[in-house]
């Protein structure tokens, strides 16, 4: 019997792919094997030599992400769900959250500030002008705006005040941004979330230094690391990661989740140290390869469907 393969589909990163080979083929033995994803020009039969494919880029090659849909529909198994990752956004995902009874900020989507390519002021005759003193009450400042697809902390900003707002909204240019309620936290965590059940919560402090960012040192009582813990898996859970890294910000002992939208996230040894790393390379090559071995079938979605009860009263909030 042939082994079945594992590829990693990788770009700049160097530390955490050949890591994570390395660690998939000490423990595939004669059933599993790993190494980097081959890709040439991609041919209309549905053919495709891995089983399952870890993809760390195809956000940013869009040649990469046609690649990974076909071979989704082919039969192989993807981590992360290239189809809904393409249709996910961070102001649904804020619905979802609260569906599962995650906290999070308050949050507003805005129109855009310029006209997307192609597009004029007949396009958007539905639109109506924004009643900015509603949506200041509602988020109260200080307020972060920020894409709603994208990360990276490209194209984020803390306004202090309305002038600081129409400002940074005058950069967005035709982007989609949220308007969210800043959380003046006492704690911060981020937490890796594999397989939608293994969590490493990490203390972390997004107002230092990149490099310094792993060393902060909370106080955590047990009942809140059991409450992180729920949330991160309900999120993934709703959204269907295998590979996540999902941020909460503790204000009056709630944990809100901030930032949970990341499908390929920073894995960088030199980043996240090496405790953190080793345990991201040693728990993800173990949940690539139960996925291989457990037959898993396409799944279009998490399991939000259900979680946000489509079939409740179009009037009725979702409330976390």
């Amino acid at each position: 019997m042939s082994k079945k393969r594992i590829g990693i589909l990788f770009g700049q990163e160097d530390t955490f792919p050949w890591a994570l080979i390395d660690a998939i083929n000490a423990r595939g033995g004669d059933e599993i094997d790993a190494g980097p994803v081959e890709i040439s020009y991609l041919k209309d039969d549905g053919v495709f030599p891995y089983s399952l494919i870890l993809d760390r880029i195809s956000h940013e090659v869009l040649f990469y992400r046609t690649y990974l849909k076909c071979a989704a529909a082919s039969g192989v198994k993807i981590v992360n769900n290239p189809i809904w990752w393409s249709a996910d956004d961070k102001f649904f995902d804020n619905l979802v959250a609260k569906a599962a009874n995650v906290a999070v900020p308050r949050t507003v989507l805005l129109p855009h500030k310029e006209y997307p390519p192609n597009t004029n002021d007949k396009s958007f005759r539905n639109m109506r002008f924004v009643n900015w003193d509603e949506v200041f009450t509602y988020l109260g400042f200080p307020i972060f705006m920020k894409p709603a697809y994208g990360g990276g902390w490209k194209d984020v900003y803390k306004c202090d005040n309305t002038a600081e707002f129409f400002a940074a909204y005058d950069q967005t240019r035709d982007l989609t941004m949220m308007a969210q309620e800043a959380i003046e936290f006492t704690a911060y965590y981020r937490c890796y979330v594999l397989g939608r059940n293994r969590v490493r919560i990490m203390m972390y402090d997004p107002k230092q230094p990149h490099h310094l960012r792993y060393v902060a040192n909370y106080h955590t009582p047990p009942e809140l690391e059991a409450r992180i813990k729920r949330d991160a898996i309900a999120l993934c859970e709703g959204l269907g990661y295998d590979m996540n890294t999902v941020e909460f910000a503790l204000r009056d002992g709630i944990p809100y989740a901030i930032d949970f939208m990341n499908c390929a996230p920073d894995a960088d040894r030199a980043s996240v140290g090496d405790e953190n790393f080793e345990w991201m390379v040693s728990n993800m090559a173990e949940v690539l390869i139960d996925i291989v071995r457990s037959g898993r079938k396409l799944e279009l979605t998490g399991n939000w469907p259900t979680v946000m009860k489509t079939e409740k009263p179009i009037d009725e909030p979702i409330t976390a």
